[in-house]
């Protein structure tokens, strides 16, 4: 069974009060909120690629905090050189604190993965994240910073 290494980042800052948490809708799942999320490069650590994702799929740089988890999952290829291979995929999480970019504003080469990219109440994360294992690092960074 082929293994995947990713790393995402729960990124949040406070508006108004309130914390939020960015969240990306993938292009082609109108349905679907995600956390920001990718492979780790060659020579990254996983903090480095969480980093580096968010900002490349949310538009907003992120500051480290803490390493918030792994979820660990196995799918099934769906492209042509490894359809229908059973796939072990791990995503290290980490939570970072947002400091300058806006959100939305993606650099045009991330548009063909992602159509949109928002703010969302952290304490409605774990209700409005599409995907259970997003879901608990949400819970886990509502632990953490409170709402």
């Amino acid at each position: 069974m082929q293994r995947q290494f990713s790393a995402g980042g729960v990124l949040v800052r406070k508006i108004r009060g309130r914390t939020m948490v960015a969240a990306i809708r993938p292009r082609g799942k109108d349905k679907v909120w995600a956390l920001p999320k990718g492979r780790i490069d060659a020579g990254e650590t996983p903090a480095e690629a969480a980093v580096r994702e968010v900002r490349e799929e949310t538009g907003v740089e992120g500051r480290l905090v803490e390493k918030l988890g792994d979820v660990r999952y196995v799918y099934t290829a769906s492209w042509e050189e490894a359809k229908g291979e059973r796939i072990f995929k791990v995503v290290s999480f980490f939570l970072l604190r947002a400091g300058r970019g806006r959100i939305g504003e993606i650099d045009e080469a991330m548009r063909i993965e992602v159509a949109e990219a928002r703010w969302l109440p952290l304490e409605e994360a774990p209700r409005l994240l599409t995907y259970g294992g997003e879901r608990q690092m949400a819970l886990k960074a509502l632990e953490q910073v409170g709402s």
